[in-house]
């Protein structure tokens, strides 16, 4: 048996080898990702669902959130957040968790995923009061909102980039691809940026190592202060972006 096999018969059934528990396992040797078969993803300490197929969240999201909720958890005042390009709204659902008096933005293009945050914040127990959503690509639903907190993980892969078959074959095109360069949907962002972020906030921006200088070069075009952060593998992967 393998570790996802075990993983999938104690997390899913409890252990019991159900005729169900076997045709899971015959998805898992097509190539379909765990998190699928099983129906969620662990996110700092919270069971993010995936219902409608959202991009599964990855260690280095999982790692970089971390080090934002711990700068947030040092503000004295309450924060306005927007996780923009929010899926299944792990990145807003961490914040919901921890940071108490934050009022939660969910921005997200695919109107598919707007249950399955939901259920994400059910599910899990979180304050729905402090939940906001808008549907629409990136900030056109928010119209005239300013957020203290930005975190943003958007498509960044280049389109011509080989990826494994189980990422290609399972997880949304639309979530991964950004044009040629893989900038794309950064390079709108950045120009974006300034009419929704309040001054002295601050925006993470996930995007692809090998063009993380290209990335904050954007945000500097447009006079913000930007550094990278490295992930916990010492790979460039966030571009943190301050308007003072």
């Amino acid at each position: 048996m393998t570790r996802d096999e075990k993983w999938l018969l104690d997390e899913k059934y409890l252990g019991r080898e159900t005729p169900e528990y076997f045709g899971d396992k015959r998805r898992l040797a097509t190539g379909e990702p765990l998190a699928y078969v099983i129906g969620w993803q662990p996110f700092l300490g919270l069971k993010i669902y995936l219902d409608s197929r959202p991009l599964i969240p990855r260690p280095e999201t999982e790692w970089w959130t971390e080090g934002l909720l711990k700068k947030m958890s040092g503000s004295e005042r309450p924060t306005v957040f927007l996780d923009l390009c929010a899926g299944s709204g792990a990145i807003g659902c961490a914040v919901l968790k921890n940071i108490q008096d934050a009022q939660v933005y969910f921005g997200e293009i695919d109107p598919a995923h707007e249950a399955t945050i939901f259920k994400n914040i059910r599910g899990n127990n979180l304050d729905e009061s402090r939940a906001h959503f808008g549907i629409g690509d990136l900030f056109q639903p928010l119209k005239d909102l300013r957020f203290d907190v930005i975190a943003v993980n958007p498509p960044y892969i280049p389109i011509n980039r080989e990826l494994p078959a189980s990422v290609t074959d399972y997880e949304p095109a639309r979530a991964l691809y950004a044009g040629t360069d893989g900038l794309d949907i950064i390079r709108k962002i950045a120009t974006e940026l300034r009419a929704y972020l309040t001054r002295g906030g601050t925006a993470w921006i996930e995007c692809d190592s090998a063009h993380a200088e290209a990335a904050r070069a954007l945000f500097l075009k447009q006079e913000f202060r930007a550094v990278i952060k490295d992930d916990q593998f010492g790979v460039p992967r966030v571009v943190e972006v301050s308007y003072s």
